[in-house]
């Protein structure tokens, strides 16, 4: 008498989550394809749509992070918490400077 087999398929996925007092949050879930057992293509085909799913979820993290930041910015102008136009003129120049070192520069 044989014994019967069993095949176990194991499902994997991305998944991010956001939450904030202060904004919605949101939550971001890929399935990803077994990585199979051993099997060269499998791993191959795994980590392309690993990679697929990581780049994707920045993209999606980055856009909704902005929202939120907008979202904070516009209620704080509401609160009157907003300083105005000097406020946009700095948040370009740290946008043009991100991930610098910058000396400030002396005034005589």
């Amino acid at each position: 008498m044989s014994q019967p087999t069993t095949t176990t398929t194991t499902t994997t996925n991305l998944t991010t989550k956001y939450a904030s007092p202060a904004n919605a949050a949101f939550a971001i879930d890929t399935p990803l394809p077994s990585p199979g057992d051993g099997n060269v293509g499998d791993k191959t085909a795994y980590l392309a749509a690993l990679r697929t799913a990581v780049a994707d979820a920045q993209a999606t993290i980055n856009k909704e992070l902005t929202a939120r930041m907008d979202e904070d910015k516009a209620r704080d102008a509401a609160a009157g918490g907003g300083a105005g136009p000097a406020a946009s003129v700095d948040d370009v120049k740290e946008e043009e400077n991100y991930g610098e070192e910058v000396q400030e520069e002396e005034e005589d």
